[in-house]
């Protein structure tokens, strides 16, 4: 008898096969599945992936892990859904993009997802790990890529639009959030470690040096999505162009 192919928590494959648990089982109460997944985003964001166990989350739940097992397999599994969880509070209303042009109204976007990340830097590689493919992470796909096409992209290249916006947000916020990187106070001892650098072998780098380490993070986020936009719509421009000459 071939084994049971076991499937990635998060993955493609995994999703379409997840079948919800049932509303209840005789045993201990029930814990609803969205509260466990909530409490579980509360406590990484107070201790960590690593230190959080089913057994922490049980208690405080004021549950048993027995509970936990009927909503998912095991961490991996719940993993995948705190990640599903974090998308899901992106919320950009269709009205506040009504009237916007596709710059602003992917900016706007933009912004809302990396506030979210912000707010949860000790789960940030749950969004690296995987390509997000869950309920929230669809609809957030779905609005994206038909925001660009609703404004003249083509579908080939609001795809891959959607795939840049995603990787730099994600990336931004990861080196410069995520768990170990340097805190703000920082700055000043890599510019003092510049400043100390042989001018003769790194003269760029110390002419650099007071903008290097000086320019608030929202203001580099900005600046960097800026810079993604411009080639972003110089894609569009030339894909009108050759559109017309056809």
């Amino acid at each position: 008898m071939a084994s049971e192919v076991q499937l990635v928590p998060g993955s493609p494959a995994w999703w379409a096969n997840r079948t919800p648990p049932p509303a209840y089982r005789r045993g201990r109460p029930p814990v609803d599945a969205g509260r466990i997944v909530d409490t579980a985003l509360k406590l990484i964001d107070e201790v960590g992936i690593q230190a959080l166990t089913l057994r922490m989350l049980a208690d405080t739940l004021n549950s048993g892990t027995a509970t936990l097992y009927r909503h998912f397999n095991g961490k991996d599994e719940l993993l995948a859904l705190v990640a599903d969880r974090i998308l899901g509070e992106v919320r950009v209303s269709a009205e506040e993009l009504d009237g916007l042009s596709w710059r602003e109204a992917v900016s706007a976007a933009a912004e809302a997802f990396y506030s979210v990340l912000c707010q949860h830097p000790n789960a940030l590689s749950l969004l690296a790990a995987q390509v997000p493919v869950g309920p929230n992470g669809l609809r957030g796909r779905e609005r994206l890529i038909a925001l660009f096409t609703g404004h003249g992209f083509p579908v080939g290249l609001a795809a891959r639009a959607y795939t840049a916006i995603g990787h730099y947000v994600i990336g931004f916020a990861i080196q410069q959030h995520g768990p170990g990187t340097p805190h703000p106070e920082d700055q000043s001892q890599l510019r003092d470690y510049y400043d100390s650098l042989d001018p003769a072998v790194y003269p760029a780098t110390l002419a650099a040096a007071e903008q290097l380490t000086s320019v608030p993070l929202h203001e580099e986020f900005r600046f960097g999505l800026d810079l993604l936009l411009d080639g972003l719509e110089k894609a569009r421009s030339r894909h009108a162009e050759g559109a017309m000459e056809h």
